[in-house]
């Protein structure tokens, strides 16, 4: 394997393997407020288990990923099995068959309200096609790490088509399409060899070419909310950004919110995944999800060699060999696309 690719893969690994730790940290602090969470579990820097009546995480224990991750590896392993067109019954297939998984281990509140909706709707038979045209929240964005993996980031209109093909069943909207593909560009940006401020300049364009995309529905310009997210904490300390990005950009589920709050969290980090699962976790509101797709995109531009390894094994829920083996069949894909392999990083 050429250094290239070595280098490619890595950042693939950083993407997905970012994102469980960002996932996992914010894991049991996810619905609380920051008071609430400085009252349970002080300062979060570290995983811990979540307290025993938590409204979606009791029962589970520290370190563990949830829908976030296991969404972002399903999609990814259907954008494998599907070639070069996304075989949208496949994944509503899969999708159907991880939520009776779900039900099975007693955790169905830990999915989005927008891809509950779809799948409940697909169960009583609106078609797939029909049952994310409401869907504007923040589950295509979180589980979106694939597609940018999978897909070079020129030409980018190529990518956020992808984006959106994927988005269908569930978040088929303009403002979850446009949010779904600032990540997507951030995450493709970084594996081609890019830090995280260049990867944010292209999350930004591929913000606003995804927002022409799908139903169209009410809600701020994600690419203008990235922007302003991004500069209102700039140059700010972590206690204070936290409190901007809670009282001013929030950290519902909602696309506009949760997803401006993410690139906001990587700004203050500065590019690191750790940081900005800590960030993330103490925010309140969707610190899993915020999380996910702030440290897989800041693992996307460092790569898997530079997460925390100490952290990584503490990981519960997840194979990290099962993960290189699907990161290794998306960056093939990636560089089958690219043609010679070489890739426009930017």
């Amino acid at each position: 394997m050429s250094n290239k690719a070595t280098d490619t893969l890595d950042r693939a690994m950083g993407a997905l393997i970012g994102g469980a730790l960002g996932d996992a940290l914010g894991m049991p602090t996810q619905l609380l407020s920051p008071a609430r969470i400085a009252a349970v579990y002080g300062h979060v820097e570290d995983f811990v288990a979540p307290f025993a009546d938590h409204p979606v995480s009791k029962g589970l224990v520290a370190g563990t990923i949830t829908d976030d991750t296991e969404q972002a590896l399903l999609l990814g392993r259907i954008l494998i099995e599907s070639g070069e067109r996304f075989d949208h019954t496949r994944w509503v297939n899969a999708l159907l068959d991880w939520e009776r998984e779900v039900k099975a281990r007693g955790s169905y509140d830990l999915l989005g309200p927008s891809t509950k909706r779809a799948i409940d709707a697909i169960n009583n038979g609106t078609p797939a096609e029909e049952a994310g045209r409401s869907g504007d929240t923040n589950g295509a964005a979180m589980r979106i790490a694939p597609v940018g993996i999978m897909m070079p980031l020129a030409p980018l209109d190529a990518l956020v088509a992808k984006v959106a093909e994927t988005c269908r069943a569930t978040h088929n909207t303009s403002i979850a399409i446009a949010s779904a593909s600032a990540v997507a560009a951030a995450i493709s940006s970084g594996v081609a060899g890019s830090d995280w401020r260049a990867a944010c300049q292209q999350a930004i364009a591929a913000a606003e070419l995804g927002t022409a995309l799908g139903n169209w529905v009410t809600g701020g310009d994600i690419a203008a909310r990235i922007g302003w997210a991004q500069a209102l904490v700039r140059g700010k300390g972590m206690k204070e950004a936290i409190r901007l990005i809670t009282d001013l950009v929030g950290t519902g589920v909602a696309s506009q919110e949760s997803v401006p709050a993410a690139f906001a969290v990587l700004e203050v980090a500065e590019g690191d995944p750790w940081q900005a699962a800590v960030i993330s976790a103490n925010l309140g509101g969707d610190t899993d999800t915020i999380g996910a797709i702030a440290a897989g995109m800041a693992g996307a531009c460092t790569g898997f060699s530079k997460l925390p390894q100490q952290h990584i094994a503490r990981l519960v829920g997840i194979d990290i060999a099962e993960v290189r083996a699907l990161a290794g069949d998306l960056v093939a894909a990636r560089l089958a696309k690219a043609g010679s392999g070489k890739d426009a990083a930017a």
